[in-house]
């Protein structure tokens, strides 16, 4: 049983229970913790899964390898283009099942240089958040349809960061979201808004559709492109502020415990709605800010997306 206090035991072969008949979503699968998450997924026997990306070779590659030891699994690769919201909309229209059971909203950007997504929006923003949220809208009416059936346990999981400390004071700077925001730190405070916004925005899902459980999760700091990518000032920034708080790196198939516990470990009794969680199974809502804990705020940025969404589409 999770606590404030200590970790999760948990080994995904022993311990997700088996998931024949389910249908699953997972955004950025074609690597990194998407990747080694649909890997777990599908060797408990989830029956279909989704996934999206930028690089069909690469989607085609994970099928490929998946049908070699579970042939009888269900494998859909959505080419998506997260600075597109036409892009994520075409992608949603391609998923045909009539049931969802786990959506798992993975893909993320970081420390990126100033830019601006096709729809006019800052890039990192428009990534990790306002195209997950499409994601959502567009798949609520499913994960809410199964929700309905019996002995349905319908999970929405978003990751986040503890990056998410890094926003600036009034949480996200809405009144300049169509532009760079190429300000002095502007790297931590666009990352820092985004990640806030998983956290928020998945808390008021849960509040708004209480029949699907829904958690942000911090996977802990991993050995991704992610990371990889980042320069050297970045990951000294990166490492010190996780060394700080006790955090290790850790590998792929370690970084994806969090999220795994959280969408398929974890009794549904074990979880609080809309609660945010580190690693692994620690449920951490008491480290929140009274940003990330706003109602006022959650509704703001609620509108604010439900709005943008629908300019852009």
């Amino acid at each position: 049983m999770p606590s404030m206090t200590g970790f999760v035991d948990f080994n995904p072969e022993q311990d997700i229970p088996r998931l024949d008949g389910k249908v699953i979503f997972v955004t950025g699968g074609t690597a990194g913790l998407g990747k080694a998450s649909i890997q777990a997924l599908v060797k408990r026997g989830a029956s279909h899964v989704y996934f999206t990306g930028r690089n069909a070779e690469a989607g085609n590659t994970l099928i490929n390898e998946m049908k070699k030891t579970h042939p009888s699994v269900g494998l859909t690769f959505l080419e998506m283009d997260f600075l597109s919201l036409a892009s994520v909309k075409k992608g949603c229209d391609s998923f045909v099942h009539d049931r969802l059971d786990l959506l798992m909203c993975n893909a993320g950007i970081m420390f990126k240089p100033p830019a601006l997504s096709q729809d006019g929006y800052e890039a990192t923003f428009a990534t990790n958040h306002l195209a997950h949220a499409l994601i959502i809208k567009k798949l609520l009416p499913t994960l809410l349809k199964t929700a309905e059936t019996p002995n349905s346990d319908v999970r929405l999981i978003s990751l986040t960061s503890e990056g998410w400390a890094g926003h600036p004071k009034e949480g996200v700077n809405f009144s300049t979201l169509q532009t760079t925001q190429n300000a002095l730190f502007g790297k931590l405070t666009r990352y820092g808004q985004s990640k806030l916004a998983n956290i928020v925005y998945t808390a008021e899902v849960a509040r708004r559709h209480p029949q699907i459980m829904c958690a942000s999760v911090h996977p802990g700091v991993v050995k991704t492109d992610l990371v990889n990518n980042l320069s050297l000032s970045e990951k000294a920034l990166v490492y010190g502020a996780n060394w700080l708080m006790g955090v290790t790196l850790m590998e792929e198939d370690q970084g994806c415990l969090s999220q795994l516990w959280v969408a398929a470990g974890a009794r549904r009794d074990q979880l609080v709605n809309g609660a945010y969680y580190r690693p692994v199974g620690v449920q951490s809502n008491s480290g929140l800010d009274k940003i990330a804990t706003s109602q006022e705020f959650a509704t703001k940025l609620w509108t604010w997306t439900d709005d943008a969404l629908a300019k852009a589409l």
